[in-house]
């Protein structure tokens, strides 16, 4: 499922325009950038967390040149699925 094709879902569920819905998902989705740039997690009570995870320091290596590289601590977006969310996934396994 796309964006579009979420926008057209809920403006055919809710009878909200088509524009009216985009720039709203448009704007759900920068706040949650926004908000995860800053280090807060957005928290959306029976769906799941948008949360930052800390990746710690670690040595990898270049196999094709044989060289070994630091990549520093860094953090990374993620999202962790409420539990209602997940058994209602786990439920309609085919």
């Amino acid at each position: 499922m796309t964006k579009a094709d979420i926008v057209n879902e809920i403006s055919k569920n809710t009878g909200i325009e088509k524009v009216t819905v985009q720039k709203t998902v448009e704007a759900f989705m920068e706040t949650v950038k926004d908000s995860l740039s800053k280090d807060k997690n957005v928290y959306l009570r029976g769906f799941g967390s948008f949360i930052v995870k800390k990746r710690a320091k670690k040595t990898a290596r270049n196999i094709s040149k044989n060289t070994t590289i630091i990549i520093p601590e860094h953090s990374i977006p993620a999202f962790k699925p409420a539990k209602t969310f997940v058994s209602k996934v786990k439920t309609n396994v085919k």
